[in-house]
């Protein structure tokens, strides 16, 4: 079934090539399919559109469609093109001429982004609450190693005292700019574009405002034009924060991954935690790790990949927006299983103790010596000047005693503020 049928058969190569695989992605969307043909058919019968026994045909009939997607009994059978016509014609075989009604006064067009885009703001919340999750995981570790030292690095070389509490703190507080992108990603998607139809509005005295409300959006895309230009500009926004997520995560992948190194062994994995190797048998690989921060960074190439498919496009609707469906799909997805197999090797993370006891990271502590200097009442550039003299001769020794105060260095984390500021911002709409 099409719902754009009018009577002659589709050649089979172009059949397939146009549906794709939408039969299989089309069932995350049937749900928010049901619960938006549900608020637009209340909405038909308010404005006389539809009588009260077709309606209540109608919800019958889609209460019984919403029961099977829950129970995971629902399917899109290959002579259906998509969730769409499946649930209007499993509503006109429960529901009769009702069920041919359904679709007055909008567009498959308005159909699919509206269960697009609440689709989007569940998934969104999914993930939100995930991070965090993860964020409060990172401050409980930042919290618990917060007098552990270890080097810092610039250049990859050894640069100044660190502390794993600042490490495990700074990915904590990294991760609220992903969640301000994932806050702009969700109000960009709550706002409701049904009744746009193909993005012209129809005749029909329809009460957009309140499929609105039924349907829980913030607002309404007032301009049909507007709502039919959201598509590609949803998922580009929701794909952008999803590459800044993932971004983050890549990042610390490779600390982690460098620092399991054996030249550097700042942390440790139990074993069931890694993987062999065919020929070295004394291998400890970090495979889940290099895989997160494989998956992660090819996430960050989806803002570009959607660009491609909608850039230069002019107004109205085009078939490359299928494309889009895909992408965001498993780029979902995708995010969802790397954050929780981060959290999970997370949970199992042991520090060492002691590594800055190695003779190799004396020179961390150079700084540390000109600012004593200067405290003392050097000038800062004859302070250097003195230290780096040492250096150079051999003649340096490090003082290992470190007192910081400001705010943000290891003596003075400010967790509970940066905890009080990613609630501040997560519960941003």
């Amino acid at each position: 079934m099409k719902l754009w049928d009018k009577g002659y058969t589709t050649a089979e190569k172009v059949e397939k090539f146009t549906v794709g695989n939408d039969r299989i992605l089309d069932l995350k969307l049937a749900k928010y399919d049901v619960e938006a043909s549900r608020a637009h058919a209340e909405m038909l019968e308010k404005t006389g559109l539809l009588t009260k026994d077709e309606l209540q045909a109608l919800q019958k009939g889609l209460d019984a469609i919403a029961q099977s997607i829950e129970n995971g009994t629902f399917t899109i059978e290959e002579n259906f093109e998509d969730v769409h016509s499946k649930i209007e014609f499993e509503l006109t075989r429960t529901a009769g001429e009702a069920g041919k009604k359904i679709h007055t006064a909008r567009s498959r067009n308005d159909q699919v982004l509206v269960a697009l885009q609440l689709y989007l703001k569940d998934e969104i919340t999914t993930i939100k609450e995930a991070v965090r999750q993860l964020f409060h995981q990172l401050i409980a570790l930042s919290e618990k190693n917060k007098a552990v030292l270890l080097p810092g690095y610039t250049h990859t070389q050894i640069a100044m005292p660190s502390s794993f509490g600042m490490w495990f703190a700074a990915y904590a507080e990294i991760l609220i700019d992903d969640i301000l992108l994932f806050n702009a990603a969700y109000a960009v998607a709550d706002q409701n574009p049904l009744g746009s139809a193909a993005g012209y509005g129809s005749s029909f005295p329809v009460n957009r405002r309140e499929t609105t409300q039924k349907l829980g959006f913030n607002t309404l895309k007032y301009n049909s034009i507007a709502a039919q230009l959201s598509r590609g500009k949803v998922e580009k926004t929701t794909a952008y924060a999803l590459a800044s997520l993932s971004g983050t995560l890549s990042k610390m992948a490779s600390d982690m991954i460098l620092f399991l190194s054996g030249n550097f062994n700042f942390i440790h994995f139990p074993k069931e935690l890694t993987t062999g190797s065919s020929i070295m048998p004394h291998k400890q690989n970090p495979d889940v790790l290099e895989l997160i921060r494989a998956k992660s960074n090819k996430l960050q190439n989806l803002p570009a990949e959607i660009i491609l498919i909608v850039n230069n496009l002019i107004s109205g609707y085009h078939r490359d927006f299928q494309l889009l469906k895909e992408s965001i799909v498993q780029g979902i997805d995708q995010v969802k299983e790397n954050l929780e197999m981060f959290s999970f090797m997370l949970e199992h993370i042991e520090v060492n103790q002691h590594i800055l006891d190695d003779e190799k990271y004396k020179f961390l502590y150079t700084v540390e010596s000109v600012n004593k200097l200067v405290q003392q009442g050097k000038s800062f550039r004859e302070a250097y000047q003195i230290v780096g003299k040492k250096v150079l001769d051999g003649s340096y020794i490090p003082d290992r005693d470190i007192h910081h105060t400001h705010e943000g260095s290891i003596g003075n984390l400010c967790n509970n503020e940066i905890v009080k500021k990613f609630n501040r911002f997560y519960s941003l709409p």
